[in-house]
């Protein structure tokens, strides 16, 4: 017999779509926008869970430590589309926010619910990539009682005893064994009850918007609200790119066009470049030293503050 799940929150009947069947398209348009209303209500319940995770996170991942998302269905593939965007948007390195999920990389477009019953199907993946005391875990269960998920963070500990485990979920409860921090996200019934495709995966999404970007704000890969460490891997991000520099130096477009090509297509590089009068290998040099961050770079802060 499966366990009984009709206590947990996202799993119940919203009373306000009760008569959904009924309503016309413009009414169910409606309806889905005022209950999306409650995500942000959820978001700011949860921010203090979020600033204390992320404060731990920052000072691991900036010695090298990677973070793993982990979760299952709708909840996995969020986690890996959040891990897939960090390095053309940030210039991170692959393998330093990884998402996984339940089923592997088809899960991502074919439904395989039954794998995420397995509390030790995540060993495999957590083994192979040699999870180490360094490393963050963050496990990702709308509605908390997910076997994958939960059963990922005792054997994380179990492979690395210093690992950091969180637990993110849109059902209020008590934390799974091995947790160490927490993130309730409140979001309550669903419109249509059981689809925490809907308010919970809305709600999910940005919440690991809100932990990656700032974990990369934290660790120098902003620098006002510019993203000074994007890729310039296509004609978009050069673009950008161009303009960041210019913002940054009071160049014209061609101007910044040709520091990026002479900075070898890094904007911080180019910056420096530019605003301390340095050739590349001095202005690599100079961000070196200041452990890549640009504001210490350009002399605004003290290195490692």
């Amino acid at each position: 017999m499966p366990a009984d799940r009709s206590h947990i929150a996202t799993e119940q009947r919203n009373p306000r779509s009760m008569r959904l069947h009924t309503l016309s398209t413009r009414e169910c348009v409606e309806l889905l926008r005022r209950e999306d209303e409650a995500v942000l209500a959820a978001l700011e319940a949860a921010a203090p869970a979020l600033a204390g995770f992320i404060d731990t996170l920052v000072p691991r991942f900036a010695s090298g430590g990677r973070l793993f998302y982990l979760g299952a269905g709708t909840s996995g593939r969020l986690g890996v589309l959040d891990a897939s965007e960090a390095p053309p948007t940030f210039q991170l390195e692959q393998g330093r926010i990884v998402g996984l999920i339940a089923g592997g990389d088809a899960a991502l477009r074919r439904s395989s619910e039954g794998l995420e019953d397995n509390p030790d199907g995540s060993r495999p993946d957590l083994e192979a990539l040699g999870l180490t005391d360094g490393d963050t875990l963050l496990g990702i269960a709308a509605g908390a009682t997910t076997p994958f998920v939960r059963g990922a963070l005792p054997i994380a500990k179990s492979l690395a005893p210093g690992c950091v485990t969180a637990f993110l979920t849109c059902s209020p409860g008590a934390a799974p064994p091995h947790t160490d921090h927490l993130i309730v996200l409140p979001t309550g019934p669903e419109v249509l009850t059981g689809s925490t495709r809907l308010k919970a995966g809305t709600a999910t999404k940005l919440a690991l918007n809100t932990i990656s970007t700032t974990l990369m704000i934290r660790t120098g890969r902003v620098y006002e609200n510019l993203m000074v460490d994007l890729r310039a891997s296509n004609d978009k991000l050069r673009d950008r790119a161009a303009r960041i520099i210019g913002t940054l130096t009071g160049l014209g477009r061609d101007g910044a066009l040709g520091l990026l090509d002479r900075a070898g297509g890094r904007v911080k590089t180019a910056v420096v470049m530019s605003r301390l009068g340095l050739d590349r290998a001095g202005a690599e040099a100079r961000l070196a030293g200041c452990g890549d961050d640009l504001a210490g770079a350009l002399g605004e802060k003290a290195p490692g503050a």
